[in-house]
């Protein structure tokens, strides 16, 4: 019982020095794995935040011989680092689709401590990198955010309208709605932490949630995948989160673990056929999909 509780008041003064990113980021230093284990060419590239830090990146160009339909700008989860989400998008340059993958600060290679706001100066370089980049030019720009990733998204495009100009269209999987929610569904697993659920959960601000900034996306077709399985971020964040964003959306829930969304072959065709016309998709799919047992469109 001493040694419990004293690993509640370790946990207690951390996040309390930490704040949100106690809560929000877990990252993994170092990288474990490189695209060449999975017989993929890439790239290391190095970016620069407005503050100076140094972030790392991987490029992975569209497979060789295989015509470039467009550039996918991937903003993964918040544990481990670029090694741990390279199953996410492997698969997309083989059907020709180049791939910016970003770690965070603090993630991988990447210099620093991951905190907001500072992380969405992460974001932004990302982008100031693709509006230089030769092989993006002339090619639809494509946004996938995983959990964590595509909340920070939301936020940042919100407080960056030029931004959504440039996409062709937005995909989300396994998105929170709300980082308070969230954090108070995790802490009501554990019995170390349930009765705390409620005061360690007003550690993390709500005013950068998903929910509070989609509305703000204007124009740009949104794709919502949520897995009706997920115990990480249940089902009703991505509901919610449809519910309010604007048109042109379209929600389609699926099954499996939190965010292992595109290890199944029948997402992957979604996902590739969302690309190619995303008006028409979303429009096709209609109302927001209750059931994932329905084929893909």
């Amino acid at each position: 019982m001493a040694s419990s509780l004293r690993a509640l008041a370790l946990l207690l003064a951390s996040l309390w020095l930490a704040g949100c990113s106690g809560l929000l980021f877990y990252p993994e230093p170092g990288l474990p794995i490189t695209p060449d284990r999975a017989g993929l060419e890439y790239r290391d590239i190095e970016l620069y935040a407005a503050d100076g830090t140094r972030l790392h990146a991987w490029w992975l160009p569209a497979k060789a011989g295989v015509h470039v339909k467009g550039t996918v700008l991937h903003l993964h989860g918040n544990g481990g680092n670029l090694a741990w989400h390279l199953g996410g998008v492997h698969w997309l340059p083989e059907q020709g689709y180049q791939v910016l993958m970003l770690d965070y600060r603090g993630y991988g290679l990447s210099e620093g401590k991951p905190r907001l706001p500072e992380v969405y100066q992460d974001i932004d370089a990302a982008f100031a990198w693709l509006d230089q980049a030769p092989q993006v030019e002339g090619a639809p720009l494509f946004l996938l955010g995983q959990s964590l990733g595509g909340a920070l998204a939301v936020h940042y495009l919100a407080e960056h309208p030029e931004r959504q100009s440039a996409l062709q269209a937005i995909a989300l999987d396994g998105v929170p709605a709300s980082y308070r929610d969230v954090a108070r569904y995790a802490l009501s697993k554990s019995w170390l932490t349930w009765p705390l659920q409620v005061p360690l959960s007003w550690l993390v601000p709500e005013g950068d949630s998903a929910i509070h900034s989609i509305d703000r996306l204007e124009g740009v077709p949104l794709l919502i995948y949520h897995s009706i399985d997920d115990t990480i971020v249940p089902l009703s964040n991505g509901q919610r989160l449809y519910q309010a964003a604007r048109p042109p959306r379209a929600f389609q829930a699926t099954r499996g673990p939190h965010v292992q969304t595109f290890s199944e072959s029948a997402w992957r065709q979604s996902l590739l056929a969302f690309f190619v016309a995303p008006q028409a998709y979303v429009e096709r799919l209609g109302p927001a999909t209750e059931s994932a047992t329905e084929s893909p469109q």
